[in-house]
């Protein structure tokens, strides 16, 4: 990491340290070399050694004058083994005191700054801190974020890149210490969903920008949603609010389509198509939450809608349609026995596919809102004429028998209205040769 290397660089510990700081701090017989080895250790990465070394001054010097710089050390040493919380806990005693008065001699800014920025790192990866962890860790990220002091010996260049990370890695960690209750809430088994929006809510509160804070929240409503459906709204959301504001969720490496794709795909999947997605995905950018009376129509909604719309513009389509429905369920020869058979139909309308024969025709082929044959209607009396094939007609009667496959109800018509007709034109009979 950028941040690590220029910090490595920034000062020296060692002799040259311990020479200029004698005034104020002494080494006793025999403990330079503890010293000395973990330095040069922790230089060459060799952090396992280091800690080895740490560990053994401190058991031959528990009061040394450089305790402080011992906790650092081991601090760092812990951090390059990728181990937080042990990181953390070495740096908890000196995270208490003030952070210019821990360290003397030339390298006392390089070693507080390394002191921040390995415990601001340590707390960002232990997955359940204790309070006294997570106290530690958000004085340090506030810390870090806020120091300004340069360092003698490091361009303005240098200090200005590695302020830049300070101030990165420091809004990470405190991002994360803002995001951990949730996270914890969600780990749970089964999930704490309600705990989990709470917390991502806070969370939100404090960094409205961020991506992965309104993806969090937006999968704790989705986990309410499983008992209490209408939280998938707010669930869309907070879904869309991650895909519009930084699909990465704020990690390059992540690929920005599977968020997106997610995101569309939770909005369709419940509404039923992606009319008005466009709309959301604009109204999103504005703001971090929905507005109070932010609303989006399910599938099974919109499907009522226009339920209720066709059976106020077409009632009797919609009527045939309900009988229809109700003739092809598993019990429909049963409906049609106790229920259809012999009651009078309300007027109905279809389209004419159909007269037998066709002209002066006793019977009527008609189907209602598709092409294929319904309903036979048989007629009292024969029509004067020809009925028009494909002509739109009215009528009403009682059913008297039902098929299910092929699908045919014959219905006794009581009336017969709006039938357009032609003349039967005779036909001469054939000559006698």
């Amino acid at each position: 990491m950028i941040m690590r290397a220029t910090l490595i660089g920034i000062g020296v510990f060692g002799v040259c340290l311990l020479a200029r700081a004698q005034a104020t701090k002494q080494l006793k017989p025999g403990e330079y070399e503890y010293y000395d080895e973990a330095i040069k250790d922790i230089n060459t990465a060799a952090f396992p050694k280091a800690v080895g070394a740490l560990e053994l001054w401190a058991q031959k010097f528990p009061e040394s004058d450089y305790v402080n710089e011992r906790a650092a050390l081991a601090t760092q040493a812990y951090s390059g083994m990728n181990q937080p919380a042990r990181a953390l806990d070495a740096a908890i005693p000196l995270l208490s005191k003030d952070p210019d008065t821990l360290f003397t001699g030339d390298a006392a800014q390089a070693m507080t700054i390394r002191l921040l920025y390995n415990a601001t790192w340590a707390i960002s990866h232990i997955a359940n801190p204790t309070s006294e962890e997570l106290t530690a860790g958000e004085k340090a990220a506030h810390r870090l974020a806020e120091y300004d002091k340069p360092v003698p010996g490091v361009s303005d260049a240098k200090w200005a890149e590695a302020r830049a990370d300070m101030k990165e890695k420091a809004s990470t960690a405190l991002l994360y210490i803002a995001m951990l209750p949730g996270i914890q809430a969600m780990a749970k088994q089964p999930p704490d969903c309600p705990s989990a929006e709470s917390a991502y809510t806070k969370a939100l509160a404090a960094y409205p920008d961020k991506a992965a804070v309104s993806y969090e929240l937006g999968r704790a409503f989705s986990c309410e949603a499983k008992t209490n459906p209408d939280k998938f709204v707010q669930a869309i959301w907070h879904f869309q609010r991650a895909a519009v504001v930084d699909p990465t969720l704020g990690d390059a490496r992540n690929d920005p389509s599977k968020i997106r794709t997610y995101a569309d795909r939770a909005y369709t999947g419940f509404h039923g198509s992606n009319e008005g997605l466009d709309e959301l995905k604009a109204l999103v950018k504005l703001s971090a939450v929905p507005p109070p009376d932010f609303k989006i129509e399910t599938e099974a909604e919109i499907a009522e809608k226009k339920r209720i719309q066709f059976e106020q513009e077409h009632p009797q389509i919609a009527t045939w349609m309900k009988i229809k429905a109700r003739l092809l369920e598993p019990d429909g020869a049963q409906y049609f026995e106790s229920e259809l058979k012999g009651a009078a139909l309300p007027q109905l309308i279809g389209t004419l596919l159909e007269a037998k024969p066709s002209c002066h025709p006793r019977d009527l082929v008609i189907a209602v809102n598709q092409p294929t044959p319904e309903i036979t209607l048989k007629l009292d009396k024969p029509l004067a004429g020809k009925p028009q094939v494909h002509s739109e007609i009215q009528w009403a009667g009682e059913p008297q028998t039902f098929t299910k496959d092929p699908f045919m109800l014959t219905v006794k018509a009581e009336s017969v209205e709006g039938v357009a007709m032609d003349k039967c034109i005779a036909t001469a009979p054939p000559r006698k040769h």
